[in-house]
């Protein structure tokens, strides 16, 4: 049977243990889904069915008789924990050189242009929490109008500023400006906008107009290479962003994962042929860096649910294929992404059920799986694994 329709979903950060080479990120026992699986607020049989539990190295609750899925473990071969570098890879892109990070803040060879481009000055220019820096910084940026540049572990370029002082599109024109400047030596894989709004530090929040502005991959990945073979592309939540719209035929903004989750059950209802790419950024963004084990767990079990409504819809010339980007585990030391393998799960009419494909050598072996579905001969980095598991 040929396969109309692949769902290609991220659960962003869902790590299943740390990596043989964790020590060089200083993850060495790193394990999201252990942390998870032990608050009460974890309940996810529809994984638990399709084979989560049944992945080499995952032993934080059984695993089942009979997977109704076929499952991996997969190791990222990237020098990066991060969601651009993670992506690119499952998209057939491996990065072997570390994306540039800020620990000290920015030189000023990228701020004096900045400053100069944009005609504001810079506050903070430092690693930060975001709900922190607008707490610190805000007042004094209202007071001034200068721009609250920030960084993180990741390779990151973070530009906060009041929405009522820096209007949305200046704000994202100011990041266009930076993206622009950072490149080369400078090019951080993400230059993001964090508007805020409130009226004082007490009361100071983000809003939901963030934006992401990403370096381009490197290389062809699975998505060009789809568009150019005349297969649809729809990237739902922020894949827009990470491929900075490179392969990108259709886009979908989400504003948390159950309204992802939503979207893409309504994207099952359109007639199209060729990939809908998820990224679900909640469990990440809200949960893994905020270390929060309960909201992390009952996003799982959310995101579980609608799995069932997903599996109900599914076509039988559909599959769905759930996998993550990294990890960030909510009961590790410190808010930082780690440097985890990722689960593979592959489900529908057209795969064979409880076929374990063990240990993976990389992220890139979804987009030659992908590819040799849809029967495009391209070789990307990555092997393919979909004569082992096809029915």
């Amino acid at each position: 049977m040929d396969i109309k329709r692949v769902f290609l979903i991220v659960l962003d950060s869902f790590g299943i243990g740390y990596e043989p080479d964790a020590d060089l990120f200083g993850d060495v026992g790193a394990n999201t889904l252990s942390s998870i699986v032990k608050s009460d607020q974890y309940d996810t049989p529809n994984l638990k069915k399709f084979g989560m539990f049944n992945i080499d190295g995952v032993d934080c609750c059984p695993g089942v008789e009979a997977p109704i899925a076929s499952y991996a473990r997969l190791r990222e071969r990237s020098m990066g924990k991060d969601t651009t570098i993670g992506h690119w890879e499952i998209a057939g892109v491996v990065s072997p050189e570390p994306m540039p990070v800020y620990p000290d803040g920015f030189p000023e060879e990228v701020l004096a242009p900045f400053r100069e481009q944009t005609g504001r000055g810079v506050l903070c220019n430092q690693p930060y929490s975001g709900t922190d820096v607008i707490r610190d910084y805000g007042e004094q940026h209202v007071k001034t109008g200068d721009l609250i540049v920030y960084t993180s572990a990741d390779s990151v370029f973070q530009i906060a500023a009041h929405e009522d002082v820096v209007p949305l599109e200046e704000l994202y024109e100011d990041c266009r400006k930076a993206r622009a400047i950072l490149q080369g030596k400078h090019g951080v894989g993400r230059v993001i906008a964090r508007p805020f709004v409130g009226d004082s530090a007490a009361s100071f929040t983000r809003t939901r107009n963030r934006h992401d502005f990403s370096l381009v991959p490197p290389k062809r990945t699975m998505l060009v290479s789809l568009r150019e073979h005349g297969f649809d592309t729809y990237g739902v939540g922020k894949i827009n962003d990470i491929f900075a719209g490179q392969g990108i035929a259709h886009t979908t903004p989400i504003s948390d994962n159950e309204d992802g989750m939503n979207k893409t059950l309504a994207l099952m209802d359109e007639d199209f042929t060729g990939l809908c790419f998820v990224n679900l950024v909640d469990f990440d963004m809200l949960y893994g860096h905020r270390n929060d084990i309960d909201g992390y767990a009952a996003a799982a079990t959310l995101f579980d649910r609608q799995l069932a409504q997903m599996m109900e819809q599914l076509n039988d010339d559909d599959v769905v294929l759930i996998t993550a980007d990294h990890g960030c585990d909510p009961g590790f030391p410190g808010t930082d992404h780690s440097r985890e393998y990722v689960p593979m799960l592959l489900y529908g009419k057209s795969v064979r059920p409880g076929v374990s494909l063990g240990t993976r050598s990389s992220f890139a072996d979804i987009a030659a799986t992908v590819l040799e579905m849809f029967g495009i001969p391209e070789r990307l980095d990555g092997e393919s694994f979909w004569k082992e598991v096809k029915a």
